[in-house]
């Protein structure tokens, strides 16, 4: 093989000297397997403790004698004086507290579709803007409208709208409409529960009472422990109250709440007749409560029949 050391060859491989060389090489080749067909090379690599590099005579002796060596069947080329170096693979940084962890799954996680990729921005931010301004007072008739119909055409749309529990109280006091409305697209969302306890929590109150019989009536999987919890927190309320009036005012308002609720077979009578029967009997003065104990009893006598 011939050899060249690699620097040598990067240093001189622009010479006239090494050009011409490199010529002669090649006809060298050509004369001995025939030129003009595709060989295979030979790269010139230095010689383990050669102490000077070979001048390029030196070089074009050591291939005349390899091409003597192989014989004229032999097949080869000269490709050049500078070899192939083999770049060893950088090494492994050290890991720090602050850098990223590659993660490997171990399973391929399922492909799942964004639904928010082709949601129209402006539409959202419409949306986010009039519930903020739902908050705070009524809404118009066709900015209700406009919302009801935006969240009934998209259900996740409800978690861009910038409803939180915490602001669902003035949600129910302001638009009680938009707020069933949304709880019913939540109906499905893990979530559900943290709005339920902030709505049981409440102060009673007519749209409060509305809220609930809507979101009881259209939500199947509602749990029947929040209605209870509902309805005992509206009895409590009623019996605490001390102002003569506001004590009617409040009970002619749980006893239509209860009576919708019975009428729609929302709520299973069973569970709730011992407490509704003691309700309607404490205040019985009230014509609303004894229209609920005629119903109540009305409902028990059906259902044993």
């Amino acid at each position: 093989m011939a050899v060249v050391d690699p620097t040598f060859a990067s240093r001189a491989a622009s010479t006239p000297q090494m050009r011409t060389l490199m010529g002669r090489l090649r006809e060298e080749a050509d004369g001995e397997c025939g030129g003009g067909r595709t060989v295979p090379a030979f790269f010139a690599v230095p010689v383990n403790g050669q102490p000077t590099p070979p001048t390029p005579a030196e070089a074009l002796l050591a291939a005349q004698q390899l091409f003597a060596a192989l014989g004229s069947t032999a097949h080869i080329d000269l490709l050049g004086f500078e070899p192939p170096f083999l770049l060893p693979a950088p090494p492994v940084l050290a890991f720090h507290k602050d850098s990223c962890i590659w993660l490997n799954p171990p399973d391929v996680f399922p492909i799942e579709w964004d639904d928010g990729m082709c949601r129209d921005p402006a539409r959202t931010e419409r949306v986010r803007r009039l519930m903020q301004k739902a908050l705070s007072g009524p809404l118009s008739i066709s900015q209700q409208q406009f919302i009801l119909h935006q969240l009934q055409q998209d259900p996740k749309l409800v978690h861009h709208t910038g409803i939180t529990p915490d602001r669902l109280p003035n949600l129910v006091e302001n638009n009680p409409n938009i707020a069933t409305e949304a709880l019913l697209r939540l109906s499905s969302s893990s979530k559900l529960n943290e709005y339920l306890k902030v709505l049981v929590t409440i102060n009673m109150s007519l749209h409060s009472m509305e809220v609930v019989n809507r979101l009881a009536s259209a939500a199947a999987n509602l749990p029947a422990e929040f209605v209870h919890t509902y309805i005992s927190n509206c009895i409590h309320t009623c019996e605490t109250i001390r102002d003569k009036y506001m004590q009617n005012r409040q009970v002619r308002l749980v006893c239509v709440f209860l009576q919708s609720l019975i009428r729609n077979r929302t709520i299973p009578i069973q569970d709730f007749f011992v407490e509704i029967q003691a309700f309607c009997i404490q205040f019985s003065r009230i014509r609303e409560a004894a229209a609920l104990f005629r119903l109540l009893k009305k409902e028990v006598e059906a259902g044993h029949r």
